[in-house]
C-alpha cells in the first residue's frame, strides 16, 4: 500500500493513495490551521470504523440477516500530554433491520475483531478497546443493547 501527503497552505494537505481517492486533511486554528480537514487521528477512528463495518456487514449479509440500517461509532479517549495518543477506545455497532439475530451480529463482530480486522488489530494492542453494540427493529425501538468480549480463539 502507498499513501502520500502533498502541503497546499499553512497546516493542509491532501492526502491521496495509490487507489485513486484523496481527502483534505487539516489542523485547529489553535495550532495555526485553517479548520479545514480531517485532522490525522480522526481517520484513524474512520480506518477502524470502516474496516470492521465492511466485515461485519458483510459476514451479516451472508447470514441473511435483514438489515434496513447500520453504523459504526468509534469514541476514543486520548493522553492529555503529547503525543497525544489513544488511551482507550468504544467501539458501538448499531443495527436496524428485520429479525437481526444477535447471535449472528455477535459472531459477525467476533470474526471482525480476531480475524479479519487490521486495523482493529493494530489499534487494540496499544490501547484498550471496548465493543458495544445496539440493535434495533425495522421501526427503529430498541431491541437489544451489550457489551460484547470476543474470544481469542476464534
Amino acid at each position: 500500500m502507498k499513501t502520500k501527503v502533498t502541503w497546499q497552505t499553512g497546516m493542509s494537505f491532501t492526502g491521496s493513495a495509490e487507489s485513486g481517492f484523496s481527502i483534505q486533511l487539516g489542523a485547529g486554528p489553535e495550532v495555526g490551521g485553517a479548520d479545514d480537514g480531517f485532522r490525522p487521528l480522526e481517520l484513524m477512528g474512520i480506518s477502524l470504523a470502516g474496516c470492521t463495518a465492511m466485515d461485519v456487514i458483510s459476514i451479516l449479509r451472508k447470514k441473511q440477516q435483514a438489515v434496513t440500517a447500520f453504523d459504526v461509532s468509534v469514541d476514543a479517549d486520548r493522553a492529555t500530554d503529547h503525543p497525544r495518543v489513544f488511551t482507550h477506545m468504544v467501539v458501538t455497532y448499531r443495527i436496524t433491520g428485520h429479525g437481526i439475530d444477535e447471535s449472528a451480529l455477535l459472531r459477525a463482530i467476533e470474526l471482525s475483531a480476531v480475524k479479519y480486522c487490521p486495523a482493529q488489530a493494530m489499534l487494540g494492542r496499544v490501547a484498550p478497546m471496548e465493543l458495544r453494540y445496539e440493535i434495533f427493529d425495522e421501526n427503529g425501538a430498541h431491541i437489544k443493547s451489550g457489551n460484547f468480549t470476543p474470544s481469542m480463539t476464534s
